[in-house]
């Protein structure tokens, strides 16, 4: 259908995205940012159109129809990054006259920034028409911002539903925690993250989920969504030292080894003893996460277990009692160890997610607080480089997994 022909297609950029190879690939003709301003500007004119025209496509009204939709007309807009062909709505009647890129408008250096920005500082309808108002100049009503708002959704719905590959060999899973208004009250939300590395060793944001509270029954619920778009197998999980988190993965994808970070569980460990000792505890512990094996590893704790467990007993029980999931990587060469003991891949996303989100004491709706997400994710794409070393690691984990790896993936 001509409508859903014309809606923000993220497949396009993420098309892009995956052929990355060089800073003109992401800023020169024909790249990602371009891509991202004719579908953002191409979206935010029909939603002008729409509330020019008073009716959504094919919507049935009570009020006779005095104007219809007539097509497009391509016009070619220069921007800082080259020029971008846009594809305008009409009208039958000719009265639609363009406010985001007007008529006879045919430079505009700083439309990235009108279009990121708009985003950025779209977090509620009163902000969206301060930034419009500083754009055209002209105060911009309220049922316009409304559309355009619902379009941007559109491609964040789009993003967090696409089909997913059948299978992943390492999935880093954790949530980071935002602040949001319901019902009049500041609430914490936490919004679950999964950063997937597929077959081609390719890094990517398998999705983002909002809940009130991170706990592992959602966490089941966020994996019960990625089998639902077509992950069939995920081979290694990262994942942090949440209660009950090895079980819910395990109840999706019943074959999947899983890694607690080693990482937070230092952390965690320290906690339970005087700062005084943590140094000479550290280095202790490091003999058993640096250990060359796993029977090194085990050496190492029982030693550790024998000097610390009567005066910290609750700083060496988690290292006992996770030991199954904690020693996981040891089953792996080298290379692959140092890509799964810990989950700080996923948690270098976050950090990205905080210097776009550092300025907002409250997000107002959960909504907005997806479309910034959803922002930061296209920005963080480019930034995502191939595994170094990754053909080699993949033939490992082919020996490891046999059956498991398509013998056509290396």
């Amino acid at each position: 259908m001509e409508t859903e022909k014309r809606l923000f297609d993220v497949s396009k950029v993420e098309e892009k995205l995956k052929h990355i190879k060089s800073l003109s690939d992401l800023t020169g003709p024909n790249g990602v940012i371009q891509e991202m301003i004719k579908s953002t500007v191409e979206r935010i004119l029909k939603a002008e159109q729409e509330a020019h025209l008073g009716f959504e496509p094919h919507e049935i009204t009570d009020q006779p129809k005095d104007n219809y939709r007539n097509g497009y007309s391509k016009k070619t807009v220069k921007t800082s990054s080259g020029e971008v062909e846009i594809e305008v709505p009409r009208d039958r009647k000719g009265t639609f006259e363009p406010q985001f890129i007007q008529k006879h408008q045919s430079f505009d250096p700083d439309l990235e920034a009108r279009v990121t920005s708009m985003y950025a500082r779209g977090m509620s309808v009163r902000d969206i028409g301060q930034q419009l108002q500083e754009f055209y100049g002209t105060e911009v009503s309220p049922a316009l911002i409304s559309k355009i708002t619902d379009k941007v959704l559109e491609g964040v719905t789009q993003w967090q539903t696409r089909p997913l590959e059948d299978v992943y060999p390492v999935v880093f899973m954790d949530a980071i925690h935002y602040k949001v208004r319901v019902d009049a009250k500041v609430i914490s939300k936490a919004a679950y993250t999964c950063l997937g590395i597929n077959l081609q060793g390719q890094t990517d944001i398998l999705g983002i989920w909002l809940s009130e509270n991170e706990g592992a029954h959602f966490w089941q619920a966020v994996l019960t969504d990625l089998k639902a778009r077509g992950v069939k197998d995920i081979l290694i999980t990262c994942v942090d030292g949440l209660k009950g988190f090895p079980d819910a993965i395990t109840a999706v994808f019943p074959q999947t080894m899983i890694q607690l970070c080693i990482v937070h569980q230092i952390r965690t460990a320290l906690r339970y003893m005087a700062s005084k000792h943590h140094k000479e505890f550290v280095k202790d512990m490091k003999e058993i996460y640096r250990a060359s094996n796993l029977e090194n590893a085990e050496v190492a704790l029982k030693n550790l277990t024998t000097k610390w467990g009567s005066q910290y007993p609750m700083a060496v029980q988690g290292w006992n009692v996770h030991w199954k999931e904690l020693s996981t990587y040891f089953a792996f060469p080298v290379e692959i160890r140092k890509m799964i003991y810990t989950t700080n891949a996923v948690e270098a996303v976050h950090r990205q997610f905080r210097k776009l989100t550092k300025t907002k004491g409250a997000f107002p709706t959960d909504d907005s607080l997806k479309k910034m997400l959803y922002l930061a994710t296209l920005d963080l794409k480019g930034a995502f480089r191939g595994k170094s070393g990754w053909p080699m690691m993949l033939g490992q984990l082919q020996i490891l997994f046999e059956d498991r790896i398509p013998k056509n993936a290396i």
